[in-house]
C-alpha cells in the first residue's frame, strides 16, 4: 500500500503556497480582522479556482470530490499561511449536502465548489459556534434529523482569534432537509471538520516552527546565535517531532475518510460517518492540534515578548493555535472517541 504523496497532490500543494505566498495573507488577516471581508473574498475566490473547496464536492453538482487526500494537502497549506474564513465549515458543509441530497444541495453545492458561497455550520455534539458566521453565505444548523438554515449570524460571542470571530446562530429558519439521513451526513460532516481543523493546525504549527527557527539564527546572546544553545536546540527538536508524528495520522485518517466514499453506495459522493474513520479523524485531531499548540507555546518562549505584539505577523499565527486545538473536538474528547474505538 502507497502512503506517499503522488507527484500531482505535490505540485498542487506547492502551487497554493505560491498562490497564498503572494497574496500577502498577514495584510488579508488584518483587514479580516477588523470587518473589512473584501480582500479576504477575493482570495476565497482565488482559492476555489484552483479547486481547493471543489474537494469536498460531488461531481454531480460540479465539485471533484469528495477527496481527503487533497483536502488534507489544500488545508495544511492553508493553515500555513493563516488564510482567514470558515474553512473547515466550508468543506463540512460540502458533505452535509450532498448527504443531505434534495434542492438545498441543488442551490449551494455549486456555489461551494466555485467559491461563489461562503458558508459555516454548527452541528449538535460540537458546540454553538459558528465561526466567522458574519462573513458567511449562508449558516447551517443541524439538530436531530433536521437541518435548518439559520435566519441571521446571531451576536458575536470573544474569540482568542480576532480573525476568527465565533457567532451564535439566530434561532428558528424553516427546516431545508429532515430525515434519518440527515443524521449520518452531520456524522460524516462532523468528521470532515475535525479532519480540516487537524490539518489546518498542523500547517500553523509548521509556519510557527519555520519562522521561531528563523529567528533563533538571528538573534544573539553572549555573541553567539542563541539557536546554538542545546536548550533552545532541544526544544526545537521536541516540537519538530510533534508535529512529523502528526502528519501520518492526518494522512492516515483521509486515506480512511477515502475508503468510507468509495464504499459501494457512497455514488453521490457522500460519506457515512464510521468508528474507524471517526477514530482515526481523532486520532489526527488530537495530534495535529497539540503539535500545533506546543508549536505556538515554543515559538512564544523563544521569541520572548516581542512575540505577542502585534506590529508582528506571528502573533496572528500564535493566537490561532489554541482556538484550532479546541475547534470540532477538544482534545478530551477526541481521546475518548479514539478509546472508544
Amino acid at each position: 500500500m502507497r502512503f506517499l504523496l503522488t507527484d500531482e497532490q505535490r505540485e498542487f500543494g506547492r502551487s497554493l503556497d505560491a498562490l497564498l505566498t503572494a497574496a500577502d495573507t498577514p495584510a488579508v488577516l488584518r483587514a479580516w480582522a477588523a470587518g473589512d471581508h473584501g480582500p479576504g473574498r477575493a482570495l476565497w475566490g482565488r482559492l476555489a479556482d484552483a479547486g481547493v473547496f471543489a474537494l469536498a464536492v460531488p461531481e454531480a453538482y460540479g465539485g471533484v470530490g469528495p477527496l481527503p487526500v487533497e483536502a488534507a494537502v489544500a488545508c495544511v497549506e492553508l493553515g500555513r499561511q493563516a488564510v482567514p474564513g470558515p474553512v473547515a465549515e466550508t468543506l463540512a458543509a460540502g458533505v452535509l449536502l450532498a448527504g443531505a441530497g434534495g434542492p438545498v444541495a441543488e442551490e449551494w453545492l455549486p456555489g461551494i465548489a466555485s467559491g461563489a458561497a461562503v458558508v459555516s455550520l454548527t452541528l449538535e455534539g460540537y458546540g454553538p459556534y459558528a465561526p466567522d458566521a458574519d462573513a458567511a453565505d449562508a449558516v447551517f444548523t443541524v439538530s436531530g434529523d433536521e437541518l435548518r438554515l439559520a435566519p441571521g449570524p446571531g451576536e458575536p460571542s470573544a474569540s482568542a482569534d480576532p480573525a476568527r470571530r465565533l457567532f451564535r446562530p439566530e434561532p428558528g429558519g424553516a427546516p431545508v432537509a429532515k430525515g434519518p439521513a440527515l443524521r449520518a451526513a452531520a456524522r460524516a460532516a462532523g468528521d470532515w471538520a475535525a479532519f480540516a481543523t487537524a490539518a489546518l493546525a498542523l500547517g500553523c504549527g509548521e509556519e510557527l516552527l519555520r519562522a521561531t527557527v528563523a529567528y533563533v539564527k538571528q538573534r544573539t546572546q553572549f555573541g553567539v546565535p542563541v539557536g546554538s544553545f542545546q536548550a533552545v536546540k532541544h526544544r526545537l527538536a521536541d516540537t519538530l517531532l510533534g508535529l512529523e508524528f502528526a502528519r501520518p495520522l492526518l494522512y492516515g485518517a483521509a486515506v480512511e475518510l477515502a475508503s468510507e466514499v468509495s464504499r459501494p453506495g457512497a455514488g453521490t459522493g457522500s460519506a457515512e460517518g464510521s468508528p474507524g474513520a471517526g477514530a482515526a479523524v481523532a486520532a489526527a485531531k488530537v495530534t495535529a492540534g497539540e503539535a500545533g499548540y506546543a508549536a505556538a507555546r515554543t515559538a512564544l518562549q523563544l521569541h520572548g515578548a516581542i512575540g505577542y505584539t502585534e506590529e508582528l505577523d506571528l502573533a496572528w499565527w500564535l493566537r490561532r493555535a489554541r482556538p484550532l486545538r479546541d475547534a470540532w473536538g477538544t482534545p478530551s474528547a477526541c481521546r475518548a472517541r479514539v478509546l472508544a474505538g
